[in-house]
């Protein structure tokens, strides 16, 4: 018998938290580049309006999601083929990498214009690597659960995502709040958090490689053999369907709504970058509270329930939801608004995982998971922002939030269609 099909319920839970944990630093990792945005922007690129500079940084975040998709599609085959375990080792060694490098960066008055040429190098590496993470992620997460509580424990996945952007939040909030001057973050303060990042994954890194192997990798891998091939994906055209859609609805709600809300609190709102930053911290660990509350109902309801409420809330109010925040004269109304878009999106970001996990047999698990994901997630969650600030710049702010919720329709659409994922789930 297999030896980790004896893990005891504490050791279990301790994979799982191992997981989760190099999750939650390259969550971090990826995280800091828009959290410190504003910071360092003016560093990496010409003098110009501040819209003009956040556009370029916008451009270079987006260049980042362009390689998840080859990420999801290396280390996905590599999690299907070595194993779990060793592709999120390499995802967290190579999300280092990429920290590093943007630390260590002169400035284009230094280096003229080799600084953005590094920056968009390290962000292709970070890209590589979150595209990896995602699929191997949620398969291992969702392997290693309990059965009767994969929606639980599978939502950690976005736990720990939201945990990781909201580190990164606090820590620019420390930095802004007394620790440093508002000159000194734009000169150098904002290196601090890419060389935290670094250091954490180092750790990550060491808590990875105690984990234990999945039991489905390792009684598939042991008694068939058998191999994921790319070609293969084609044999679920309806599974790669359903993680397509679900994920364009589901990624441009979440980034406008976690990503992009702290700039539009600023740019839009006109609030300061302080009361911008602490809006959003508030608001994320809301939103990161909730998730395991939301997992646990889909083990009860079902998935599909939680993606049908996700999908009519988003298409639905979107558009007044941008209105009411775009309007917002205080930080509690702002935070009210900006607290029930999080409520709506996480009927998507909590059992995402475990749906897309579901669709798949092991063999090809991590692969189908996350090569669809990565991209779309380059197509629709990469760009968002970038559409967001150019359709402000062209004068049509508003168009952004129908675009929002025409994703989210989809998102609806497949989900009213889909059989419920619990009762045709591929997980033992």
């Amino acid at each position: 018998m297999n030896p980790h099909s004896q893990l005891t319920h504490p050791q279990r839970l301790l994979n799982i938290f191992s997981g989760s944990v190099g999750n939650l630093v390259e969550y971090f990792d990826w995280a800091i580049y828009a959290a410190f945005a504003l910071y360092f922007a003016p560093a990496f690129f010409p003098e110009g309006d501040q819209t003009a500079q956040l556009l370029n940084n916008a451009a270079v975040f987006a260049v980042g999601f362009i390689f998840r998709p080859l990420g999801g599609w290396l280390l996905g085959s590599m999690a299907d083929r070595k194993g779990r375990k060793s592709a999120l080792l390499l995802s967290v060694c190579l999300m280092c990498l990429g920290s590093l490098i943007i630390a260590c960066t002169p400035g284009y008055a230094v280096i003229g214009g080799y600084a953005p040429a590094l920056l968009v190098f390290a962000r292709m590496l970070q890209g590589f690597s979150i595209g990896g993470e995602y699929g191997s992620s949620a398969t291992y997460l969702s392997e290693m659960a309990h059965s009767q509580r994969r929606g639980y424990y599978s939502s950690f996945q976005y736990v720990t995502i939201v945990l990781g952007q909201l580190l990164a939040l606090l820590l620019l909030m420390s930095l802004q709040n007394g620790l440093l001057t508002d000159a000194q973050l734009h000169q150098w303060g904002w290196r601090i958090p890419f060389v935290i990042g670094a250091v954490l994954a180092v750790l990550a890194m060491a808590l990875r490689g105690n984990m234990a192997e999945t039991t489905a990798f390792v009684e598939q891998h042991t008694l068939s053999g058998r191999q994921a091939q790319l070609r293969e994906l084609l044999n679920y055209p309806k599974q790669l369907l359903t993680v397509v859609a679900l994920t364009a609805g589901g990624t441009v709600s979440y980034y406008t709504f976690t990503v992009y809300m702290q700039k539009f609190l600023v740019n839009t709102s006109g609030f300061s970058k302080d009361d911008a930053t602490t809006i959003s911290a508030i608001a994320l660990l809301v939103f990161m509270v909730i998730q395991p509350l939301y997992g646990f109902i889909s083990d009860i309801v079902g998935r599909r329930f939680m993606l049908i409420a996700f999908g009519a809330g988003a298409s639905l109010f979107t558009v007044p939801l941008l209105n009411q925040l775009g309007q917002a004269q205080t930080m509690a109304s702002a935070l009210v608004w900006y607290i029930a878009a999080l409520l709506i999106i996480s009927g998507y970001s909590s059992v995402n995982a475990i749906v897309k996990a579901e669709l798949f047999p092991v063999h090809i698990r991590a692969l189908g998971v996350g090569l669809p994901y990565a991209l779309t997630v380059a197509v629709f969650g990469g760009t968002a922002e970038y559409l967001a600030l150019w359709l402000k710049s062209a004068g049509h702010a508003g168009w952004f939030g129908y675009y929002v919720s025409g994703c989210a329709a989809l998102a609806l659409v497949v989900a009213i269609a889909m059989q419920e994922p619990k009762t045709v789930s591929r997980l033992a």
